[in-house]
């Protein structure tokens, strides 16, 4: 049997093992349409209960020892790697990843799940000082049960980033995926760690729709939020967490800006630039967003950026070795469309693409833009590349800002003018001679203003920040004396 056999999740949830559901949903490739399988969607009812049962688990699970979490952590990333192969189809077919772009996101989750793996060993708190006679200590405990909900694009890492470091620090997670990419951002979590020895119960995969999204939200057994997603939904779930006195981590959009400075090379740069907006189609938070080029440079990068679009092929990338799959579904794929004509009717120019090729859309170059363009204002979500010229490094720090999103920005050239520049520029991530598009199991990773609430992702010190409560507490030798 393999890993995701659907004769195991086929029109099933898992909460406490693989459970019947009243509700099911076709697994759609977006490709073709085909019908992949059917998952089986929880209800609120079902996360009701599935919260009530994590609490109880977790706190048995928060009482195994550090290297038996370390053990579980360490064999999901052995199962990854196993399973390496099979987990990239799916990512393929039910995500529209390019197989180059599903191989890199495989990767990541191996590399997720041994970095996690040391983080039950890791130091849990502090030793303060105090005026009394006494040991003084600030602890590290984990903070219960954890909601994660991620979306369709990168739907495996975007999920496990947070349920593996929420496992290994002591908690007990509900997982809803984007019901789009409920297998490889669902059922492959939930087949791994149920392969890898994690106790029932502690894991819980729901599926479903909005009213699923409230309930993982409002249970109150959930002590933290951690959501990936939209920017308008992000804040929706912001407002919820705030009311409930929940902590929520929100990894929101981005509109990212990549600066080519004057005397870059122009070859390499069109090359970096194209990869950070065409990557999986655009679909990507970090993606490239925004192009702003260096008035001596810009014709020339323009023409190099339009060549490298025009030359990627887009398909089938199950059946065909394309560079650009599909939109994730119809609805996104007009949106995209629909941003670029609106640009071209308030006056800007199609360098290159612009075109919905079946289920997916043209590597595209607009230029002629003025930044009150929706195709510079707003989050694309697909494979267009706006290009804009800037003078002087403080007229583009100006550009680069003058956006609600700060989430990633690349700069491309001198790395002395470079440094400068990153100094006055409003951004959660930033790479000097790189595109927009990074992440590392062990690096920060977090947005600022309409991009989320900062790094609470990647790294030790960021995912014991998350994913525990600081507990104050003080030991003395004998009960002290009191003037009562």
């Amino acid at each position: 049997m393999t890993l995701l056999d659907s004769a195991v999740w086929g029109g099933k949830f898992y909460s406490e093992g693989w459970q019947d559901s009243a509700i099911e949903q076709p697994v759609t490739e977006p490709a073709t349409g085909d019908r992949l399988g059917t998952v089986g969607l929880a209800s609120a009812e079902d996360v009701n209960r599935a919260a009530a049962r994590a609490a109880e688990a977790q706190r048995a699970w928060a009482a195994t020892s550090p290297q038996q979490r370390a053990a579980v952590l360490r064999r999901a990333g052995e199962l990854f790697t196993e399973h390496a192969a099979e987990i990239e189809d799916w990512l393929v077919r039910e995500a529209g990843s390019v197989r180059s772009k599903a191989g890199f996101e495989a990767g990541l989750a191996i590399g997720e799940c041994f970095e996690c793996a040391g983080l039950p060993t890791h130091p849990q708190g502090e030793v303060l000082t105090s005026q009394d006679a006494r040991w003084s200590l600030a602890r590290r405990r984990p903070a219960g049960v954890v909601s994660v909900i991620a979306p369709f694009n990168f739907p495996l890492i975007l999920g496990l980033r947070s349920v593996a470091p929420a496992l290994a620090l002591g908690n007990a997670v509900l997982l809803k995926p984007d019901p789009r990419t409920a297998v490889s951002g669902g059922v492959v979590i939930a087949r791994i760690f149920e392969e890898a020895g994690l106790p029932a119960g502690v894991l819980h995969l729901l599926p479903g729709d909005g009213e699923v999204g409230r309930a993982v939200v409002e249970a109150p057994e959930v002590r933290v939020i951690s959501f990936t997603g939209s920017t308008p939904v992000g804040r929706a779930i912001g407002e919820q967490a705030g009311r409930l006195l929940k902590r929520a981590h929100l990894e929101l959009g981005g509109n990212n800006a990549l600066v080519v400075l004057p005397g870059a090379d122009v070859a390499k740069a069109a090359s970096a630039g194209a990869f950070g907006s065409y990557l999986h189609q655009g679909q990507i938070c970090m993606t490239t967003g925004r192009h702003i080029v260096h008035e001596s440079l810009v014709e020339e990068y323009t023409a190099a950026l339009a060549a490298k679009a025009e030359a990627l092929p887009v398909g089938d990338p199950a059946r065909q070795d394309v560079a650009l799959g599909p939109i994730i579904d119809r609805r996104q794929l007009e949106r995209v469309h629909g941003i670029v004509t609106d640009s071209v009717a308030a006056g800007a120019k199609v360098a290159a693409g612009g075109e919905i090729d079946g289920a997916g859309y043209r590597a595209t170059v607009l230029t002629g833009l003025t930044t009150d363009m929706p195709a510079w204002r707003e989050e694309i979500f697909g494979p267009v590349a706006p290009v804009i010229s800037f003078a002087t490094t403080e007229e583009a720090a100006r550009i680069v800002n003058d956006c609600e999103y700060g989430l990633s920005v690349g700069i491309l050239g001198d790395v002395g003018t470079a440094m400068k520049l990153a100094d006055r520029i409003d951004s959660g991530k930033v790479h000097i001679n790189e595109q927009t598009v990074s992440d590392e199991p062990n690096a920060p990773f977090g947005g600022v203003k309409a991009s989320g609430t900062g790094s609470r992702f990647g790294g030790a010190t960021a995912n014991v920040e998350a994913f525990t409560e600081t507990q104050w507490l003080t030991v003395r030798p004998d009960i002290a004396d009191y003037p009562f």
